[in-house]
């Protein structure tokens, strides 16, 4: 157990009341939130939602409840000092704003920013006081799932049932996705993207929880290479774990939102399309952004714009 989450587990009381799912309408409404507003698996699936996506979909609105909940508290304040700047900073909306879509900042925010002493994320400090909220065996595994997954890079290897089967470069790992954006995609492509599995038995695939960062430009081969030569940066000698620790928290806190923000290309409504590798600068089409101590966030996204405006207008 993590300081931070132990010190939540002793202040339990001080958030029940918003956090617990004992009269949840109510919790949200002392939050701010329109209870209407945040469906849950039923309704979700009622809505037309694909069933994994929609447990995996109503466990992040509870998640986003509790992040609320005790982000007042001052044990939160080195989440709050990490997460709140990186908001503002990349502005995570959507195109034309910022390529960092809300369904990608969320699940970095809640599942992969680490802070405290014992890097702890906000889904590992939910996971030690979700007993006490009333979360169930079957939840907790949820949470465990989201907690434990990562961005990784995939190749595309075509479409089955309707699913696309996405290999993932280095590890070799296969998946049959549900993608939830409606983005089919090609042949061949590179995807960046966060893979949710399969929670139990009564399904056979897997679901892209994020929509789809395609990679363009650059090989198979130069990713291969680029994931290579950086695995071997990092000091650790068991691929699999380097792999993981790379996609999930980068070589630093905002590896990937730089990447993204850097790399963006163009978009449509239901993808993302990037280009350039990360070590590269020269490949980005915004490397000549990079976050400096002295840049003004929003200075960043509009000059970012303003080109993108101009390059259309050549068109």
């Amino acid at each position: 157990m993590g300081m931070i989450g132990e010190a939540l587990v002793s202040q339990v009381s001080k958030f029940t009341k918003t956090a617990s799912l004992d009269n949840y309408a109510g919790n949200l409404q002392n939050i701010g939130v329109d209870p209407s507003s945040v469906k849950d698996v039923r309704q979700l699936i009622e809505d037309g939602c694909d069933p994994l996506h929609a447990a995996y979909a109503a466990m992040q609105n509870l998640v986003s409840v509790f992040a609320e909940s005790v982000s007042v508290l001052p044990e939160l304040k080195a989440y709050c000092d990490i997460a709140g700047p990186a908001e503002e900073e990349y502005m995570p909306t959507g195109p034309p704003m910022s390529p960092l879509t809300g369904s990608y900042f969320t699940c970095w925010a809640f599942f992969d920013l680490q802070f405290g002493p014992d890097r702890e994320t906000i889904t590992t400090c939910l996971l030690e006081v979700a007993e006490h909220l009333g979360y169930s065996a079957d939840m907790i595994r949820v949470l465990e799932l989201m907690q434990a997954s990562r961005m990784g890079i995939y190749e595309h290897c075509g479409n089955q049932r309707g699913l696309v089967q996405l290999t993932e470069l280095v590890s070799r790992k296969a998946y049959l996705c549900h993608v939830p954006a409606g983005y089919s995609g090609e042949k061949g492509q590179r995807w960046l993207v966060r893979i949710l599995p399969a929670m139990n038995d009564s399904f056979d695939y897997s679901v892209v929880f994020n929509t789809p960062y395609i990679l363009t430009d650059q090989t198979e081969a130069d990713w291969t290479a680029f994931l290579k030569r950086t695995l071997l940066t990092m000091g650790e000698p068991n691929e699999a774990k380097t792999l993981h620790a790379l996609m999930k928290y980068g070589p630093e806190t905002h590896y990937w939102n730089e990447y993204i923000f850097q790399a963006f290309h163009h978009s449509q409504n239901n993808a993302i399309f990037l280009a350039g590798l990360p070590d590269v600068k020269d490949s980005l089409p915004h490397g000549d952004l990079f976050k400096k101590k002295a840049a003004l966030p929003k200075k960043r996204v509009r000059n970012r714009n303003l080109r993108l405006k101009k390059k259309r207008r050549r068109k």
